[in-house]
C-alpha cells in the first residue's frame, strides 16, 4: 500500500483551496445576479420626495433609512449598524464593511445631516449610542422586515418603480454619482467599482443597470 506522501498532501489542498475558490466566486456572481433582477434605482428627486414624505407622516425611522442608504451607497447589512452618535457627531464616519471587511470612510451630506438631527428629534432618543434602525421592540431590524416594509411603502406612495428592495439605495447612490459627474462619469464609475469593490468597471455598469441601458439605446439610433 502506498502511503501519501507530503507532495500529495500539498496538492490535494490546493484542490480543495480551489473548488472552495469556485464556490466563493460563484456564489457573489449570483449574488450579483439577482441583485440585477430584484432591485431598481430610484430618480433623486424622487427618492428625495419619499424621505420627505415618510418624515411628514412620522414614518422617522424608514425616511432615515431610504435617506441614509442612498447619500452613503452601504449595503444594508452596514447600514443597520449605524448608530446616532456615528451620524451626529462629526462631518464624517468609519466602518468595518460586513461583507468584505475593509475599512469604508463615509463622509455627510450637511443638509442631510439636519434631516438626520430632525428625525433623532422627533423620535425623542436619549442615547446617541443605540442603533439608529430599531423597531418599537428595541431589536434592530431584519433586511427580511424591510423589504416588507419597503413593499408596503412602494404601494402607498405609488412609487414608479418595479423592483423596490434595501439594495435600491445603494442603486440609486451609484447612479446619482454617474449623473451628477456628467462628461466625467467614466471616472465616477472608476471610483465607484472600487467604492463598490466590484471586479471592474463592467461590473458596475450592469450592477448600475446602465450597461442595458446603453444597448437598448442603440435602437433609438434607427429611423423610419
Amino acid at each position: 500500500m502506498r502511503f501519501p506522501g507530503q507532495w500529495d498532501i500539498i496538492v490535494a489542498m490546493d484542490f480543495i483551496v480551489g473548488i472552495k475558490q469556485k464556490i466563493s466566486i460563484k456564489k457573489n456572481i449570483m449574488s450579483l445576479k439577482n441583485s440585477y433582477v430584484t432591485s431598481d434605482y430610484m430618480e433623486w428627486d424622487s427618492m428625495l420626495s419619499l424621505v420627505r414624505k415618510l418624515y411628514r407622516d412620522k414614518e422617522y425611522r424608514l425616511s432615515l433609512l431610504i435617506g441614509c442608504g442612498s447619500f452613503f451607497g452601504l449595503r444594508i447589512s452596514d447600514l443597520l449598524t449605524l448608530t446616532w452618535s456615528m451620524l451626529l457627531d462629526g462631518h464624517s464616519f468609519a466602518i468595518i464593511e460586513k461583507k468584505t471587511g475593509k475599512r469604508r470612510e463615509i463622509k455627510i451630506n450637511s443638509n442631510f445631516q439636519k434631516h438626520i438631527a430632525d428625525c433623532c428629534m422627533a423620535l425623542g432618543v436619549t442615547d446617541k449610542n443605540e442603533k439608529c434602525f430599531i423597531s418599537r421592540k428595541k431589536t434592530v431590524y431584519s433586511t427580511q422586515r424591510i423589504n416588507v416594509l419597503f413593499k408596503s411603502i412602494k404601494s402607498k406612495y405609488n412609487l414608479k418603480i418595479e423592483h423596490f428592495s434595501t439594495h435600491s439605495m445603494r442603486k440609486t447612490f451609484g447612479r446619482r454619482v454617474v449623473e451628477a459627474a456628467g462628461e466625467n462619469s467614466e471616472f465616477a464609475l472608476i471610483k465607484l467599482s472600487e467604492l463598490f469593490n466590484h471586479a471592474d468597471v463592467m461590473t458596475t455598469r450592469r450592477y448600475l443597470g446602465l450597461r442595458t441601458q446603453e444597448l437598448l439605446e442603440t435602437y433609438d439610433m434607427l429611423s423610419f
